[in-house]
């Protein structure tokens, strides 16, 4: 019995990875068509950016600040505060600016385009784009994905700069660091390339929470309560994906670009 319940939740892993693949390769595949979808895209990249922008500037503040608290204060008892700028740039640039995007991108973004996916299902509005001859991955996923792309990487460069500035304000006010040593110790360890990294997962990010938000939500159960699982596994899903991807895309870049000492 238990080996039925492996075999059924494997299956079901594998036919949903299939459809969110299926999906994604479509969607991007009629890109190059940029005049059929520039308007949904831009009302959709509105969207996202209203329902994420001031959340994400909310939490990159208090997440430099907290950086900043921690690192700065184990600092001082090394005698190292000169290097706390430094640390607090690297971190907020390679992995906290992405991750704050990745939660704020899958959870209010995709929870969103989820729902707003299985409402059209359950409404028949996908059949009935079908009945007429046009392609609703194309006419609606295209443009969803290609929005959450751009959002993301809008979205890090505000939690990189509101990070930066929390860490400043409390390394440099609190913590009596000066400016001085606070933005040339920022300059230090950190590179051109740390940023392009940032960039690069904000939109692989982005683009990853819309695949799965379309795929869980044009396939969900008819029905309110369907639509409701959709965009909880949505969320979970994109998650999960979001942190495996950090996880490569950082073992890949720590491997390919040397590091400052």
């Amino acid at each position: 019995m238990s080996a039925n319940v492996v075999v059924r939740s494997a299956s079901g892993a594998l036919e949903t990875a299939g459809a969110m693949a299926s999906i994604a390769f479509e969607g991007l595949r009629n890109t190059w068509r940029v005049r059929q979808w520039w308007g949904e895209f831009l009302e959709q990249a509105w969207f996202l950016v209203s329902v994420t922008a001031l959340p994400v500037f909310l939490i990159s503040i208090p997440l430099g600040a907290t950086i900043s608290l921690q690192v700065g204060d184990l600092a001082r008892q090394l005698g190292a505060q000169s290097s706390t700028g430094a640390i607090i740039a690297v971190g907020v640039v390679r992995e906290a600016a992405p991750i704050a995007t990745a939660v704020l991108i899958a959870g209010a973004g995709g929870s969103a385009i989820a729902a707003d996916m299985g409402s059209r299902r359950i409404r028949d509005e996908l059949d009935a784009m079908d009945v007429m001859g046009i392609n609703p991955i194309h006419r609606l996923v295209t443009p969803r994905i290609w929005a959450a792309v751009v959002t993301g990487i809008l979205l890090v460069s505000l939690v990189i700069i509101s990070g930066i500035g929390g860490g400043y304000f409390f390394n440099v006010i609190v913590q009596g660091v000066t400016p001085g040593a606070y933005f040339s110790g920022a300059t230090t360890l950190l590179q051109f390339a740390d940023l392009l990294q940032a960039l690069f997962k904000a939109g692989v990010f982005g683009f990853l929470a819309a695949v799965v938000a379309c795929a869980q939500g044009m396939n969900c159960d008819k029905g309110p309560v369907g639509v409701g699982r959709a965009v909880n596994r949505a969320v979970v899903n994109t998650f999960v994906l979001l942190f495996a991807a950090n996880y490569i895309i950082s073992s890949i870049y720590l491997v390919l670009v040397p590091q400052k000492l």
